[in-house]
């Protein structure tokens, strides 16, 4: 049965799901980020690694994800892992769902809500590090934040229509 729904998804998502990229932890990670969906059960953490570009920019320099739940959630995931590796918090935190979907190649329409939760946890993530650093911006981790905010509140009206299961990631 499990196989049975692959055909709904892009080449793309697929390989992000059979082989997702920055899977695993960071070891004392400077922000961490974790959601979750309790009608459709996807579980995500991020974890980011925050250093300085040659500008002097506060940039992601490691990014891993854990996630349990469907192929769409593991992939999203994966992709946003790939999007904000090595981008500024200010960029990072402007990855949108749209930007997540469209590097899969698309979703599932019921599945788009996944994108929307690697997005909060890559955003959660970068809030964390802003919480714990002084010396950083609270403006942008203010508009980090609203964006999250907004994305929850779109991701709660979708989730709600969702209630299948393609299986579990790990």
């Amino acid at each position: 049965m499990f196989w049975k729904n692959m055909n709904n998804y892009t080449k793309k998502t697929l390989n992000q799901f059979l082989k997702p990229k920055n899977r695993g932890k960071i070891k004392n990670p400077d922000g961490v980020g974790m959601v979750g969906n309790p009608v459709c059960g996807d579980l995500m953490k991020v974890y980011i690694k925050v250093g300085e570009n040659k500008k002097k920019e506060e940039t992601i320099k490691d990014i891993k994800f854990e996630t349990l739940g469907c192929v769409a959630a593991v992939a999203s995931s994966s992709i946003t892992t790939e999007l904000a590796k090595d981008k500024t918090l200010k960029e990072a935190s402007k990855i949108t769902k749209d930007e997540i979907v469209k590097g899969l190649g698309g979703l599932p329409k019921e599945k788009v809500h996944c994108s929307v939760l690697a997005n909060q946890a890559l955003k959660k993530a970068i809030d964390d590090y802003y919480s714990k650093s002084p010396a950083s911006s609270a403006a942008s981790a203010k508009s980090s934040a609203s964006s999250s905010a907004k994305s929850a509140a779109s991701a709660r009206g979708r989730s709600k229509r969702t209630r299948s299961r393609a299986g579990k990631a790990f």
